[in-house]
């Protein structure tokens, strides 16, 4: 069992809390039981798993698969994996991963996201597991945006993370013009809007645009779209929550494929 602090295995996985760390290892961080069960269920390449003596005993079958699964796994003490964690109070496992090709070609039909110059781990976690839900076929994630494979991204997006087609865009104006052209039709989401989000057929190939937390859709991406809608808000409040935003004009969707 591995108890010291000092441990070589301990400071490498410590350095995966670091966005420069992840993508210079090219390893991501999965925190807690649900993620580790999540990426055992799609069969995703783990390199290293950790569990204190306690969760060992409460979950064999799961550290079983686990250790098929990976590389390297290795018993460790409640301290350790506590400085391994992100988490203030993690459940008793942790695991590497290989980090996934994030430049592949997501698809041009169905229902697909295109997010610019989102901010914080739990907006996208959460619109990443909205999406998977509501049956998109994919999401885009421009450059500037969170880590895509933040530990907080994964653990908001409840295991989601591996089963919907994501991509990172550094010019997202030439995702938004390669997408129009494979005849998508594109949606902005802007408060001057005249459309409401309900007034689209949706049944159609559709690329939503969202923007940055604080600033919204840039003007120049807003002005690419097909269609610009609004989100009808009660007289005195200024906007949604993205991941709100998100969940309405996905679920929209659904409801319309199902009619």
């Amino acid at each position: 069992m591995l108890t010291s602090l000092q441990n070589s295995l301990v400071k490498q996985i410590r350095k995966l809390h670091s966005t420069k760390e992840r993508h210079k290892q090219q390893l991501c961080l999965l925190e807690g039981t649900h993620l580790l069960q999540e990426a055992c269920a799609v069969n995703y390449p783990l390199v290293t798993v950790c569990c204190t003596p306690q969760w060992q005993t409460t979950h064999d079958s799961l550290w079983d698969e686990a250790c098929r699964r990976c590389d390297r796994a290795e018993i460790v003490s409640e301290e350790v994996l506590a400085a391994m964690a992100t988490t203030i109070q993690p459940d008793g496992v942790i695991a590497t991963a290989k980090r996934v090709n994030q430049q592949i070609k997501l698809p041009t039909t169905g229902l697909v996201l295109a997010l610019e110059t989102i901010q914080d781990p739990g907006n996208l976690g959460t619109m990443i597991r909205t999406a998977a839900a509501a049956g998109a076929t994919g999401l885009w994630l421009s450059g500037d945006s969170v880590d895509l494979d933040s530990p907080k991204v994964l653990r908001a997006s409840a295991g989601q993370w591996f089963r919907l087609p994501m991509a990172v865009t550094e010019d997202l104006t030439a995702t938004v013009k390669q997408s129009q052209q494979a005849g998508m039709q594109v949606i902005a989401t802007l408060p001057t809007a005249d459309l409401t989000y309900w007034d689209v057929d949706w049944r159609k190939p559709s690329l939503i645009l969202l923007g940055n937390e604080g600033a919204g859709l840039s003007a120049d991406l807003a002005a690419m779209a097909d269609k610009q809608v609004k989100i009808p808000l009660s007289p005195g409040v200024e906007s949604l929550n993205v991941a709100i935003a998100a969940a309405l004009m996905l679920y929209e969707a659904q409801r319309q494929y199902n009619l």
